[in-house]
């Protein structure tokens, strides 16, 4: 660059990146660390271009034309084509504002290529309005330096005399190089400080995280409790005996004893009709209604155990269902607690290595 041509307008800091040849998808980051981007005007030939110098070598060097587009792909990213080069460019601010900015002064910057074009084609007098900058007159140096929000360094000269050549020097030495030790302290502050946000937002998260879990956690415990009280219940229920019959035969009889008792009510009413319909002679009419009523008594009691018989064995059997019910229900609640432990002993295991990272 030379000093006497050349002159920057605008500068910023960046994170520059390249789009990938091979794929023309991927961006190739130019370095670890934001590299100052400049505007610079050449008032010999009126052309202006966007360089960025990273060590020895530059990494942009793009001279804009009316045909660029700059275009806002997020709130802190943005990218133009330069076609002469065969490349697109990318350019990672630290807000949005710097983004705006050197968006602003690149269509700024275009319509002034665009106009000296049309003058040069004319053949008047080469002038930029959009910078109000002469081919004849060399430009002050307003130098923004954007260094992050609330950081804003500004270098401009309060004067419109042309700078001398020493002030051109200091100001080019300034751009092209730097402070090497301040942009490496300023980089990995930032750096530190979006990696100590990340972490403050990750740990929020996670705490949160895990009360959610441990509610959840209490309240399947505390599901798996009940369920356990109802198969102990079930099971309690089911070991003791039947309810009584009667009040008479008197509360324990089993199932067995039931159906013992019907089939010798049956054979008593068998062996009272073959009585009653035997041969016999002289039947007493007394005796043989006392016969009748006996049969029909126990009859009637024979359907009654029958009926409480049918009764006890539905009884048992829903018993029996409702026990596979809570058994299937406790080891479903069961295997469902250790997913909720092995994932909550993941999640104490993630906080731990997060709190171990943070710095």
């Amino acid at each position: 660059l030379s000093p006497c041509r050349e002159q920057p307008i605008f500068s910023t800091r960046a994170h520059v990146f390249q789009i990938d040849p091979a794929t023309k998808r991927n961006w190739i980051p130019a370095g670890k660390h934001a590299l100052t981007v400049s505007y610079f005007y050449d008032a010999t030939r009126n052309v202006y271009r966007i360089i960025s110098i990273g060590g020895a070598k530059a990494i942009i060097n793009s001279t804009v034309t009316p045909n660029m587009t700059f275009t806002k792909t997020s709130q802190k990213f943005g990218q133009w084509a330069d076609s002469r080069a065969n490349t697109v460019y990318g350019l990672g601010f630290a807000s949005e504002q710097h983004l705006t900015q050197f968006a602003e002064k690149f269509q700024e910057v275009k319509e002034a290529a665009r106009l000296a074009r049309e003058k040069s084609q004319d053949g008047g007098e080469l002038t930029s309005p959009a910078l109000g900058l002469t081919s004849h007159q060399v430009p002050p140096s307003p130098l923004v330096s954007a260094n992050g929000p609330g950081d804003e360094k500004l270098f401009r000269s309060q004067s419109a005399d042309v700078p001398g050549p020493a002030e051109r020097e200091r100001l080019k030495k300034m751009l092209s190089e730097g402070s090497v030790g301040e942009v490496q302290w300023e980089a990995e502050f930032f750096a530190l400080q979006d990696s100590n946000n990340k972490l403050a937002g990750a740990l929020r998260e996670a705490n949160a995280a895990a009360a959610q879990w441990r509610q959840q956690l209490e309240a399947q415990r505390a599901e798996a409790e009940r369920l356990r009280q109802r198969v102990a219940e079930l099971e309690a229920q089911a070991a003791t005996e039947p309810p009584s019959v009667s009040e008479k035969e008197g509360p324990g009889q089993s199932l067995e004893q039931l159906e013992a008792l019907v089939q010798t009510k049956d054979q008593e009413i068998q062996t009272l009709k073959s009585q009653t319909g035997g041969p016999r002679e002289a039947p007493d009419t007394t005796e043989r209604e006392e016969t009748q009523q006996k049969v029909q008594d126990l009859e009637t009691r024979n359907a009654e155990l029958e009926h409480q018989l049918r009764a006890t064995e539905r009884s048992l059997e829903e018993a029996r269902a409702e026990r596979e019910r809570a058994r299937a229900e406790v080891g479903r609640a069961a295997q469902l607690l250790d997913v909720r432990l092995f994932e909550l002993s993941e999640l104490r295991e993630g906080l731990a290595r997060l709190a171990e990272g943070t710095p």
